[in-house]
C-alpha cells in the first residue's frame, strides 16, 4: 500500500509486507520521498538538479531529478530502473523509521508528524 497505509498497517500490529507498488510506481514515474511524492514527468522537474531525495542513500539519488525526468521522458528503461530502486530504498528506510520508534517507544509521536509529511502534494497533477 501507499506509505500512510503501511504505518496503519504497523499501528495494527502488521509486521510483513508484500506489495507491488513501489516498483509499480517507479515505473510510471512516481517517486516517494519523506515530503510526499513527486511525478517526475511534471515539467517542473525538467531543469531540477536535486536529487530525488536529499539524504538517500539509494544509488538513483547519486543523479538528478532532472536526467532521471531525461530517462523517463526519452523512453529509456534506466528511469523506471532508478526511480523503482529509489521506492524501495523509500519503502525500507520507512520501515527501518517505524522499526526504531517502536523500539524507542516513540510510535506514535513518529508517525503522526510522517503522516501529513507523506501525503503532501498528493493532488500535484500529472502532466505527463
Amino acid at each position: 500500500g501507499q506509505p500512510r497505509d503501511i504505518i496503519a498497517a504497523v499501528a495494527a500490529g502488521i509486521d510483513m509486507f508484500d506489495c507491488v507498488l513501489p516498483t509499480r510506481c517507479g515505473r510510471n514515474s512516481l517517486i516517494y520521498t519523506f515530503d510526499g511524492p513527486l511525478r517526475l514527468r511534471n515539467a517542473c522537474h525538467a531543469n531540477d538538479q536535486r536529487p530525488l531525495e536529499e539524504g538517500c542513500p539509494c544509488r538513483a539519488c547519486l543523479h538528478s531529478r532532472s536526467y532521471i525526468r531525461h530517462l523517463f521522458m526519452a523512453g529509456e528503461m534506466l528511469g523506471p530502473v532508478l526511480a523503482s530502486i529509489h521506492n524501495l530504498t523509500f519503502y525500507q528506510r520507512l520501515v527501518a523509521m517505524l522499526r526504531a520508534a517502536i523500539v524507542d517507544g516513540r510510535f506514535e509521536e513518529v508517525s503522526r508528524d510522517l503522516r501529513p509529511r507523506l501525503s503532501a502534494g498528493m493532488s500535484e497533477p500529472d502532466a505527463g
